[in-house]
């Protein structure tokens, strides 16, 4: 098959959007498929280069950090691409190039797969005042969107659910979105973990309660600064590794408590060659977030062979095992209770790593582009049978 991927975001920035799409295209790839990657330009040029084609954008930050709005024109980038003649039409994200999707699609009349990545209900502080009428408009842009497509791919349970609920009428198929497993099973270099404490001034003997991701107000990691304020004890540090436009506040609010090195420690963007070892530095994942789709940091975590302790959402169906290769709390004393129970085991830990390891198995990119690609090809016979019968 010819594949076309459309994304807002893509290499070199990060996140979980740009993870899955790098790992789809890389895979369909290695199963025989040609595909190419139509996305925005970091400035106001747009080119085209080893399969991948960037329009010319401005940054929209006032609207969700980060994000940027198409500027350029396309006409001679969406010819090239309908010339080309992709066979489906994969988009990733709902604004600027979904209508440059949608163009393709049709003018081709070929299948438009679009994957909900987002559950934009926690992001309303982003552009609205009011959470009542910004989740009215969130409901109403997502059945937008899934009236312009053939189906939709939510990366959990608890996505299609939503969707269901927002009145979408398109089928919703679920495909957790797979990791490059290899990246976090390699063997670790040993002495790392050690020196990596010892740079950031982190004593030995701590256990060391890891944060990796976006420092975002969605993500709740006051609670986690709130949690460690409790403790009230020397032994445990909070690790937080991540940027984000949240940062300051989370500094600031780490001071009010009291809190300072090692107790918590900042450590700022890692370079995503090294962020196994990162996550390797902690005896347990933790996470306080409710707004994730899927979360990968979740899996990348457990790939590592660190245990996770996060709060319960309905996207951890099925990655956090409780009691095997982790836990999910549901208030503080919950979270204090499991975290006990966590160290007063110190014997099975090795255990708990393992566990956590052989359950990201069920995540790899092989099996997530496997998965795709049957979305894909039931499209396009159901696109083809329409075509006839119209």
């Amino acid at each position: 098959m010819k594949i076309l991927i459309t994304t807002d975001w893509y290499s070199p920035a990060v996140n979980g959007v740009v993870t899955s799409v790098l790992n789809l295209r890389r895979e369909l790839e290695a199963r025989g498929h040609e595909v190419r990657v139509l996305t925005l330009s970091r400035d106001l040029r747009s080119s085209c280069l080893d399969g991948v084609t960037r329009i010319g954008s401005v940054p929209v930050g006032l609207v969700y950090p980060g994000a940027r709005l198409r500027a350029a024109l396309t006409g001679r980038w969406v010819r090239e691409l309908v010339a080309w003649g992709p066979d489906v039409v994969h988009s990733q994200c709902e604004f600027s190039t979904f209508f440059l999707a949608r163009r393709i699609a049709e003018e081709l009349n070929v299948p438009l797969v679009h994957t909900y990545h987002t559950v934009y209900e926690d992001y309303t502080h982003y552009f609205s005042p009011s959470v009542r009428l910004g989740r009215r408009a969130v409901a109403m842009l997502s059945r937008w969107v899934a009236d312009q497509t053939d189906c939709l791919i939510a990366p959990t349970g608890k996505v299609r659910t939503l969707l269901q609920g927002y009145g979408v009428r398109v089928p919703v198929f679920v495909v957790p979105s797979g990791i490059d497993l290899r990246r976090f099973q390699r063997e670790a270099v040993p002495g790392c973990r050690a020196a990596m404490g010892r740079s950031l001034g982190i004593p030995a003997e701590d256990l060391v309660l890891v944060s990796v991701g976006r420092l975002a107000e969605e993500k709740n990691l006051e609670e986690l600064l709130a949690f460690r304020a409790a403790m009230d004890r020397d032994g445990i540090t909070l690790l937080i590794v991540g940027d984000g436009p949240h940062r300051p506040q989370l500094e600031q609010r780490a001071a009010e408590l009291g809190l300072t090195a090692p107790a918590v420690v900042f450590a700022g963007m890692v370079p995503p060659e090294q962020v196994a070892d990162w996550y390797r530095m902690g005896d347990l994942f933790v996470s306080a977030s409710s707004s994730e789709t899927q979360g990968l940091t979740y899996v990348e975590a457990l790939a590592a062979g660190v245990p996770a302790l996060c709060r319960a959402d309905d996207c951890l169906t099925g990655v956090i095992r409780e009691g095997e290769n982790g836990w999910q709390y549901r208030d503080q004393a919950d979270f204090m209770h499991k975290l006990d129970g966590f160290r007063s085991h110190p014997d099975q830990w090795e255990t708990f790593s393992r566990r956590a390891a052989e359950s990201a198995e069920t995540f790899s990119a092989e099996e997530f582009a496997r998965r795709v690609e049957a979305v894909y090809l039931e499209q396009i016979a159901r696109h083809a049978q329409n075509t006839v019968s119209a």
